[in-house]
């Protein structure tokens, strides 16, 4: 495949082992028709994990009723009689799927009587909203998580180890295995886009015997990894100033995002920063009092050697100065990454740029 591309359907073919295997566990009695949920609130403005908690729900419904009527709906365009309408026992019999979208978008009218209705539920009718836990219609799923509503939550992932952990559990869904180095070379070849995410995963698993490993992300993303923010950060952690301003050109010269190489920058001092101050020990020792994984200890433990707590307080101001003008406050962004290379490799060497 060449230049491993990242796709839609590669993004599709991933959603689509999960309904497989959201299909399977319900034939063999994970979920039947009555010990389905009634009311599921999909909570959180992450796109993808939005729409794979709907389509799961959905698929599981099928899966245990092929019959089922699944409707879908915009939350802002219903109105109480139509709502109604649907809700209300069939005369025909048999079970339903309905899915608002939107949810927050419900005008008021509506949102009382859904929030009466979810007091109690058809035992038919399966209702699923789709809401982005925003401030804005916060009332809404409030009171569907008072009514008991199953939340299924699809927030944005802010951390690293979110991202890290998601990419694992890619991997894991489809019954293939990635070590933890792995993912975060894949995260610093593609970039923190779930859905690209996501592709790059659904590929390799296709690609390769399931078994993931750091060697074979960078055998396909050959070229790209070297580009990336984490590399950047990692050589600059080390004092390799020259090759840090090589891999910052070229990250930007082809485009690379300016916000990622300003956080793993950032994220790079804060993390020595950490396992600094932790004193000595074995990185399975450190791992769990700092909340990462042994090898990141690891690498920051000898990322660490060379600094001093001074050079640390210097770099994590260059580091935040840098983030404050890449993200709005700087009208040459390319010049703020690099003056922020030059100043935190001179803090690690006990000077001042």
């Amino acid at each position: 495949m060449s230049g491993f591309a990242l796709c839609a359907e590669s993004a599709c073919a991933v959603r689509t082992t999960g309904l497989d295997q959201v299909a399977e566990r319900a034939n063999m009695g994970g979920v039947t028709a009555a010990s389905a949920a009634p009311i599921v609130l999909v909570l959180g403005d992450e796109e993808l994990l939005a729409t794979r908690a709907v389509a799961e729900t959905v698929a599981a419904a099928r899966a245990a009723d092929p019959d089922v009527d699944v409707r879908e709906y915009a939350a802002g365009q219903l109105t109480v009689g139509e709502i109604d309408e649907m809700l209300s026992p069939s005369l025909f019999g048999g079970r339903r799927v309905l899915v608002l979208r939107s949810g927050q978008d419900a005008r008021k009218d509506l949102v009382a009587a859904l929030l009466a209705y979810a007091k109690n539920p058809d035992p038919d009718v399966q209702l699923v909203v789709q809401h982005l836990g925003a401030a804005k219609g916060k009332a809404f799923a409030d009171g569907l998580k008072s009514a008991g509503a199953r939340v299924l939550p699809a927030a944005k992932l802010k951390g690293h180890r979110d991202r890290v952990a998601f990419v694992r559990d890619e991997f894991r869904r489809a019954g293939a295995r990635c070590t933890d180095d792995a993912a975060e070379a894949l995260i610093a070849a593609v970039g923190n886009d779930l859905r690209e995410l996501a592709a790059a995963c659904s590929q390799l698993i296709a690609d390769t015997d399931g078994r993931i490993g750091a060697d074979t992300v960078a055998r396909y993303y050959r070229g790209r990894v070297e580009v990336s923010g984490f590399t950047v950060a990692d050589a600059t952690m080390v004092g390799d100033l020259p090759g840090a301003l090589e891999a910052l050109r070229w990250a930007l010269h082809v485009g690379v995002d300016p916000v990622p190489i300003a956080d793993a920058l950032a994220d790079g001092v804060r993390t020595v920063a950490r396992v600094a101050s932790a004193g000595r020990g074995s990185p399975y020792q450190l791992a769990s009092s700092l909340g990462m994984p042994p090898w990141k200890v690891e690498r920051a433990q000898r990322q660490a050697r060379g600094w001093t707590p001074d050079g640390l307080v210097r770099a994590m101001q260059a580091a935040a100065e840098c983030n404050a003008a890449v993200k709005g406050g700087s009208d040459d962004r390319a010049y703020a990454l690099e003056k922020a290379v030059f100043s935190v490799a001179a803090a690690r060497q006990g000077g001042t740029r």
